[in-house]
């Protein structure tokens, strides 16, 4: 549930850069030097037939990343006529702008092709709690289209005690759950993949690799050639400069080791606002900070009007020192 402020700025964000109709494709051009959000939120009305996996897979969209952007809309069935806010407004991570980076909290891929200024973006399945996805710097070893799976015995073991046991083989075809391509990473073990399951796109549902809607990794597949490096961070708390603004988007923390209490969200956040040297702390809208953690809903919000003379003169700031 949102508190009014930061409910009536949704709003009034979604009256300016919503829009109905079709899906578009998730290639954004890269913002000037600088500055980090790219896209824009979009609205459309649901039909009597639609849900949120349906939806999310015709908008490029993970499933959480839907449910989180619309509280309080029941993703089985919204409604005829519902509103529902599209989530294609991005921070892009921190970190170099090169190859793939991919960021667990948001479970979303970013591809930045070598010498164009644009960015693809695309929705991921996660390794679930006890197969968690690696936080690691590696690369594209190698991609293999209609793959056969062969399924470590380790998954074995596990689907044989569920009472489901697994071939030592599972051939290319509409039941194989590694989709119809899957590129190695130099992680032994982990692959980037499609899937046979459409549902688990955008959850933490895989055994530690990554999955994506079939037509996605086909199109990455075409951009991204073997030898493209990948860095996998874990960054619930994007900061980032749109329009000489400073904006905060939130992700859900990932909870491999128990609920992240508030406090060490707080925490978090301060670190994430630090790790902007041009940041001025005076000009912070501290109240609309807290419910934009709280909210954690993954819309880039406003937090603080950028000042020139705090940019020109590289100053920090003092983050730490006025958070209540």
């Amino acid at each position: 549930m949102f508190v009014p402020l930061l409910a009536s700025l949704r709003r009034a964000v979604l009256l300016v850069l919503g829009a109905t109709g079709t899906a578009q494709a998730l290639e954004l051009p890269l913002p000037p030097p600088g500055e980090d959000v790219v896209g824009q939120v979009r609205m459309i009305q649901s039909r009597y037939e639609d849900t949120f996996a349906a939806i999310a897979e015709a908008n490029d969209l993970g499933y959480l990343e839907l449910v989180a952007a619309n509280p309080g809309v029941d993703p089985w069935l919204p409604g005829e006529g519902t509103e529902v806010i599209l989530p294609t407004r991005y921070i892009l991570p921190p970190g170099p702008r090169e190859g793939i980076v991919i960021n667990l909290a948001e479970y979303r891929l970013y591809y930045y092709p070598k010498g164009r200024d644009v960015v693809y973006t695309y929705p991921l399945g996660i390794g679930r709690e006890g197969w968690s996805s690696p936080v690691a710097q590696t690369r594209i070893t190698a991609k293999t289209p209609n793959p056969a799976w062969y399924p470590p015995k380790s998954i074995r073991d596990e689907h044989a005690a569920e009472g489901d046991p697994l071939p030592a083989v599972v051939p290319p075809g509409p039941d194989n759950p590694l989709g119809p391509l899957k590129m190695n990473l130099a992680l032994p073990g982990y692959l980037i993949h499609g899937s046979n399951k459409k549902f688990g796109i955008g959850m933490r549902v895989s055994h530690g690799c990554f999955r994506m809607l079939n037509h996605n990794v086909l199109e990455l597949a075409g951009l991204a050639p073997v030898g493209t490096p990948v860095r996998i961070i874990n960054q619930p708390y994007k900061v980032g400069v749109g329009g000489g603004h400073y904006f905060l988007e939130v992700h859900a923390p990932l909870e491999d080791d128990g609920k992240v209490s508030v406090v060490d969200k707080h925490a978090n956040i301060i670190n994430a606002l630090l790790a902007r040297g041009d940041l001025g702390s005076q000009q912070l809208d501290w109240e609309m900070l807290r419910e934009v953690v709280a909210a954690e809903d993954g819309l880039p919000v406003e937090i603080a009007r950028r000042d020139p003379a705090v940019v020109q003169q590289g100053g920090e700031g003092h983050v730490a020192d006025v958070y209540p």
